[in-house]
């Protein structure tokens, strides 16, 4: 395996880590538009919850975005760099936490991989990061949110747009991924790392600080030092 790149995490506060090439590569189970090495984050409250609100429509149907902690929050430049390529327009569509809303959902994937990048993708920005031959994407973010065109230089923690749920997402989440190649429908992923960050596990115990590293699967993450973000 190569040398990871390393990046900050794209956002302030506490996340969920999901899809985590720490449990398995390919992360999300597939190849597909570079995502070998990809990694999703679910916002959190201080309870660890995704959202605070549980109702009859958790159990049994679709519940609005806005319901969820992640939907809105702000994310940020993981690196500096140059933006290469942004896509918005995609809806953020409901969110889905019961079986029953589920697995429609899931036989439907078939058809927005055939749909294309932007199907998939939803909202996302692609940024070539400085000094390397690297790309980092971030995907699913707000309809109407994004604050950066192509050809804009960007610095580390500088605001790229708000977590929404467009494109393949259950939930509002941030999917990030590096690759070696802006174009994401030959791209190859890259091994990725993030630095100084704070991880509870999933399972208890002591928060561990890490210098560099790849968070774990079901573990919650929040950077060290309070950035704040850059408009």
């Amino acid at each position: 395996m190569s040398v990871p790149v390393v990046l900050s995490l794209p956002f302030a506060g506490r996340w969920l880590v999901q899809n985590s090439p720490a449990r398995r590569v390919p992360s999300h189970g597939v190849e597909l538009y570079g995502m070998r090495y990809a990694i999703d984050f679910v916002g959190v409250d201080e309870r660890h919850r995704t959202s605070p609100v549980r109702d009859w429509r958790t159990a049994l149907a679709t519940e609005p975005p806005e319901r969820f902690v992640a939907f809105g929050r702000p994310v940020l430049a993981p690196g500096a760099g140059v933006v290469v390529h942004v896509h918005d327009g995609e809806p953020d569509h409901a969110a889905r936490r019961s079986p029953l809303a589920l697995v429609p959902y899931a036989l439907g994937q078939a058809g927005r991989v055939r749909q294309g990048r932007d199907a998939v993708a939803g909202n996302h920005v692609v940024v070539a990061l400085a000094g390397q031959r690297a790309w980092v994407t971030l995907v699913h973010l707000r309809a109407g949110s994004l604050r950066v065109r192509p050809g804009d230089e960007v610095a580390e923690g500088q605001v790229l747009g708000e977590c929404g749920n467009s494109g393949n997402s259950t939930q509002p989440h941030v999917h990030v991924q590096v690759t070696d190649s802006p174009e994401l429908a030959t791209a190859r992923g890259l091994p990725t790392a993030f630095r100084d960050f704070r991880e509870r596990p999933h399972r208890g115990g002591p928060a561990v600080e890490r210098d560099v590293g790849v968070p774990d699967e079901r573990s919650v993450v929040e950077p060290l030092t309070a950035r704040p973000a850059i408009s």
